[in-house]
């Protein structure tokens, strides 16, 4: 039998509204994932450290701070220096639309923006983690 795909829902830095990252989660869970919340104010260390410990498929980032350009880096970085290629890193919040563009060609995932149906974030990370992953 095929595990179902297991998601890490983070809230980084400082931003403290996480109606949003909940309802995600809410909606990937319902979906048939499994999903980690990791809850407000990790560090990109700590999404990291418990991405890789609960072994994870994807990692979805919720950002509505504006510190997308600094956060996404980061994570991306210590994904690589930790050996994560196969792990999808995606996320949303307000980010603008250039921004995204920059953070796609680092090797973020897709970003979504506020509004974006719930059925599109999950086909798009079960999607993902087919190709990319080998159960």
């Amino acid at each position: 039998m095929k595990r179902p795909v297991r998601v890490l829902v983070a809230k980084v830095g400082l931003d403290g509204h996480d109606r949003g990252a909940k309802v995600i989660a809410t909606a990937l869970r319902d979906a048939g994932m499994e999903v980690i919340y990791t809850g407000l104010r990790q560090t990109p260390e700590m999404v990291v450290n418990a991405a890789l410990q609960e072994d994870v498929d994807a990692i979805g980032i919720s950002i509505l701070s504006g510190a997308h350009n600094t956060i996404f880096p980061k994570v991306i970085a210590l994904m690589k220096e930790k050996k994560m290629d196969d792990v999808l890193l995606t996320g949303g919040g307000i980010i603008p639309e250039d921004d995204m563009k920059t953070l796609n060609e680092m090797g973020v995932g897709k970003l979504f923006a506020p509004g974006t149906p719930t059925s599109e974030i999950s086909e798009y990370i079960t999607a993902w983690v087919q190709e990319h992953r080998s159960f």
